[in-house]
């Protein structure tokens, strides 16, 4: 298969993951509005204490993003149903096609909604002007990146199993801790006027490592689930 039908194949399922989750709303309707309620709730916790609530601020928004973040992830993956990966099947299309499809449709999506978490943020815990803050556009990404490198990845370890709605969280949240904490510390660095290249690598890094791991076993997963 030559480099130009593979990405037309991504293409084609990202679109049509798009299309389902456009007529279904249950991320862009449901998890975004709940993600930043939550953001709403823990001021109502912590009091009034405006350097308090300026210290934990973006803390706080790594966790919400991560915690709604994987609730974006899973339910791209749960949406793939079994007659659906049958009829990829038939088609012909690559597995390794079907994950990159499948990553991008949950990193646009989780984009999407650390966009609406980022104002949110703001305005309720005023953390102030963090040096060197267009870093955190990097952080943003990499962390919506891993999510749905993660996510994806786990929808195909457990695709075909009956106990596939409980193992895929599971197999998510450990997954996700190392990204949750590099991007914590490159917030710190960032206060601290300390250097991040070391944590903005390790991000990067865990990225392409699942991305290669996804990538290179999509086929013997599909093979594994039939």
């Amino acid at each position: 298969m030559n480099g130009q039908t593979f990405w037309r194949q991504v293409k084609e399922i990202a679109r049509k993951d798009l299309l389902i989750e456009g007529r279904a709303g249950e991320a862009l309707f449901i998890t975004i509005p709940f993600g930043a309620v939550a953001l709403m709730l823990i001021p109502l916790a912590i009091g009034t204490d405006k350097p308090l609530l300026a210290q934990v601020g973006p803390g706080m928004f790594l966790a919400v993003a991560l915690l709604f973040g994987m609730l974006v992830a899973f339910r791209q993956t749960a949406a793939d149903s079994t007659p659906q990966r049958e009829l990829l099947t038939l088609l012909g299309t690559d597995p390794a096609a079907q994950f990159v499809g499948r990553m991008a449709t949950s990193t646009l999506l989780l984009l999407v909604f650390e966009a609406v978490l980022a104002p949110v943020t703001i305005i309720l815990y005023n953390p102030g002007r963090i040096p060197g803050w267009p870093w955190l556009l990097l952080v943003m990404f990499l962390l919506a990146l891993g999510l749905s490198l993660v996510g994806t990845l786990a929808g195909s370890v457990t695709a075909g199993l009956r106990t596939r709605n409980t193992l895929t969280p599971l197999l998510v949240a450990p997954l996700s801790m190392p990204l949750l904490l590099a991007s914590a510390q490159v917030v710190e660095a960032l206060r601290e006027e300390a250097s991040i290249l070391l944590w903005i690598a390790l991000l990067a890094t865990m990225n392409l490592a699942i991305a290669v791991i996804g990538v290179l076993t999509a086929r013997p997963l599909e093979e594994s689930s039939r």
